[in-house]
């Protein structure tokens, strides 16, 4: 079958299961052929060899797996990243949590961080590749993530800025530390999300509690109890009133709310 040809068929087998069903048959075959996209338009009339291969890939994509996981990397920021079943996929509104975190980093000439809940790794990689002085200590209380981590953590080579450890949250970080990011779980117990979400990814990195911002709510107690300066995270679209409500409780020096691309609250930034 040629290529114009398998793709004709591939879109019409996605039409239901992803928004771009064109695009991602293109990707997936670009993928299954080890070529890029130009490929596949200059070279329409070639014939698909391993037709096999690429229809279980579109028959895993049917079935609403994430395109990241069938291909096993992410893009996100500048890089791409490893990826599997049991990690969070990076998403593109994590990479303005990055852009401020590395204006605070820069403008306060913070040499120490913590991130919780390191997932794939791209928060704690980009911001050590931006400030080659910068020391990161990355935790994930399960191990896949550790796991994945690790192995982008080494393609990148930054063993010696970012250090991995097992914890709850920040409870094993007794370092000095001046500022903590995180995309932490935040979404309520019952909230309905999509089959490619919900069916694959990690439920410990998807679920903050009943309400979704319980383990918010906790993260801001523990950097408050170990008197880091700074926390930054992101947060559901719905919990900019809850989290301003409870800091004012608790007392905070200040904190600042920003938005995604879509112009949903999206994240906070607290100074102790």
């Amino acid at each position: 079958m040629k290529i114009k040809d398998i793709l004709i068929w591939a879109k019409l087998q996605l039409q239901d299961s992803c928004e771009r069903p064109q695009y991602e048959a293109e990707l997936l075959l670009a993928y299954s052929l080890n070529k890029d996209r130009i490929y596949l338009m200059t070279h329409e009339n070639e014939i698909v060899n391993d037709i096999d291969r690429y229809k279980a890939l579109i028959s895993r994509r049917v079935k609403h797996e994430p395109y990241e996981y069938i291909v096993g990397s992410v893009s996100f920021y500048d890089i791409y990243l490893k990826v599997e079943e049991g990690v969070l996929v990076p998403r593109p509104e994590t990479e303005i949590l990055v852009d401020l975190v590395a204006d605070i980093i820069e403008k306060e000439n913070i040499a120490t961080i913590a991130e919780i809940g390191v997932g794939s790794g791209a928060i704690s990689i980009v911001l050590a590749r931006k400030f080659s002085n910068l020391k990161v200590i990355a935790t994930d209380i399960c191990d896949i993530p550790l796991k994945v981590a690790k192995q982008n953590i080494d393609i990148f080579s930054l063993q010696e800025q970012i250090e991995l450890r097992k914890s709850n949250l920040i409870d094993d970080v007794d370092e000095s530390i001046e500022l903590v990011v995180s995309n932490p779980p935040y979404i309520a117990k019952d909230f309905i999300l999509k089959s490619n979400v919900v069916d694959y990814e990690p439920k410990e990195a998807l679920f903050g509690g009943m309400v979704g911002d319980e383990l918010l709510k906790q993260i801001i107690l523990d950097v408050k109890a170990k008197e880091i300066k700074y926390l930054a995270c992101e947060m559901g679209y719905d919990q900019k009133e809850p989290i301003r409500n409870f800091v004012n409780k608790i007392g905070v020096k200040s904190i600042q709310f920003y938005k995604d691309l879509a112009g949903f609250d999206r994240g906070f930034i607290i100074k102790f």
